[in-house]
């Protein structure tokens, strides 16, 4: 098993507010992630996605971003990061996140 790490998504597949506005090398970053997480992460390899997952002001507009997580391959963690405005009650984030596959972590952990 090996442990790969990644943060700053800032994704906004449902909100209007993309990262290419920060320059060229942004333009279809979700693609490039989903690629090399594809080409590098095996299904017992654990990706660690280190905040700031997503653009949503409030958990019901982040649902596509949460699927694309969803998608990515490997056991998927994630914890709170500055920009999560969305991330309220950690109840609420996990029975949206837990049906996709992911795992959010606050103030406990999880063991594979």
């Amino acid at each position: 098993m090996k442990v790969f790490a990644i943060s700053d998504l800032h994704l906004s597949f449902e909100t209007d507010k993309p990262m290419d506005v920060f320059g060229e090398k942004w333009e279809n970053y979700e693609a490039k992630i989903k690629e090399n997480a594809t080409a590098k992460v095996e299904d017992d390899d654990i990706l660690l996605i280190a905040g700031d997952l997503s653009w949503a002001m409030q958990i019901n507009e982040a649902g596509s971003d949460f699927d694309y997580i969803g998608s990515l391959p490997g056991k998927k963690v994630v914890v709170r990061g500055n920009h999560d405005y969305w991330w309220k009650a950690i109840s609420t984030v996990r029975e949206e996140l837990e049906p996709r596959g992911v795992f959010a972590l606050q103030n406990d952990s999880v063991k594979f």
